[in-house]
């Protein structure tokens, strides 16, 4: 236990670590933001959107769920930059000369580490999705082409016996395109509604029916019926429509776990998206301690072509890691590979050539 005592030495490490990791982020948003509001400036100019709402509504918000989303590659970047650099000035090797272990020279990184594990989970979980509302909402009012469709292909289950498709739907109309309602029991088809589109009425609180039929199937015969306009009572609320792809992000810890449930008791077939969003808030910033020390073990030789050779080797891996871990969310969401499976992926992979590396450092 006494090895693990804090010395100047970690105390150096850490300080490093921290400071080149909250400039690396800086720098990047700073650039991000400025492609970002380029990219952005008609829209901003079109919607005549006040620079209040521009930086407090929008920017304010993208810039947490931004260094936070990339957070584990930036800490990669930075042990890379001033470790190579202390290794550089053969401060690395004088470190290891004077006995301290490889191993043990990873510990300040470790450390720093576990920090901004905790960090990034707690905001991942319970900051950062109320900020994701917010940017959002600025993004469905002022940047959304018209006409967007945020929800397709929607399936769910009501209450038991209770079935409701929907090809797709706008929310900002909250119109329902090519909706049917059906009714089973006992294994058999009851009765089946179809609408070419559902309006929600505020006002009555209920769907207004555009070319509707309606098919009724009797003990004797079969009860067909159709019509221009009818206001329904169809159970289901826009609320039950709006958990788009993007919308999960806006959920916290305890409402997305009530929202995976709530997608469970409703019969919904395809809730990859919420599972993958739910377990990528640990998955991703758990790649801070494999990168970590990725990272070290990368750079803490002197090589000739010094910091440069380094933070070339350090973007392959970044953007290797970033490509595999993508790969597999849409494999998951799209092709039915498991959630957990999909989000860890990278992490085992990366895990095993962070294990290899370590080992050769280490010799």
């Amino acid at each position: 236990m006494k090895s693990l005592k804090i010395t100047t030495l970690d105390r150096y490490i850490i300080r490093q670590f921290l400071g080149t990791y909250i400039f690396a982020i800086a720098m990047i948003l700073v650039i991000s933001i400025v492609f970002d509001v380029a990219e952005k400036i008609d829209d901003f100019l079109a919607d005549d959107v006040s620079l209040h709402d521009i930086i407090f509504d929008y920017y304010l918000n993208f810039i947490p769920y931004f260094a936070n989303l990339f957070s584990p590659i930036f800490v990669f970047i930075s042990v890379i930059f001033f470790t190579s650099k202390l290794a550089g000035r053969s401060e690395i090797i004088a470190i290891l000369a004077s006995g301290i272990s490889f191993r043990r020279l990873l510990y300040p990184y470790i450390l720093t580490a576990t920090i901004i594990f905790a960090v990034s989970v707690y905001l991942s979980n319970f900051i950062i999705p109320n900020a994701n509302d917010k940017r959002l909402k600025f993004e469905a009012a002022y940047i959304r082409t018209p006409g967007y469709s945020d929800t397709y292909n929607v399936h769910l289950q009501m209450r038991p016996g209770y079935f409701v498709y929907i090809r797709s739907y706008d929310s900002d109309r909250q119109t329902a395109y090519n909706a049917s309602v059906e009714t089973i029991r006992n294994n058999r088809l009851q009765s089946k509604f179809w609408a070419n589109f559902l309006v929600w009425d505020s006002v009555k609180q209920a769907w207004t029916a555009n070319q509707w039929y309606s098919r009724a199937l009797l003990p004797q015969h079969d009860s067909l019926q159709h019509g221009a306009d009818l206001d329904t009572a169809i159970f289901l609320l826009p609320s039950d429509l709006r958990r788009s792809q993007k919308a999960v992000q806006t959920l916290d810890y305890h409402s997305l776990n009530s929202y995976i449930e709530q997608q469970k008791l409703q019969g919904v077939s395809d809730i990859n998206n919420s599972l993958v969003e739910k377990y990528s808030r640990t998955a991703t910033p758990f790649a801070t301690f494999i990168l970590s020390v990725i990272g070290v073990s990368v750079s803490s030789r002197k090589r000739r072509g010094g910091t440069g050779i380094h933070i070339t080797i350090g973007l392959i891996i970044s953007f290797s890691y970033i490509l595999l871990m993508r790969f597999a969310m849409m494999f998951s969401i799209g092709g039915g590979l498991s959630p957990l499976l999909a989000t860890w992926i990278p992490n085992l992979i990366f895990a095993v050539v962070a294990y290899a590396l370590y080992r050769l450092a280490s010799r």
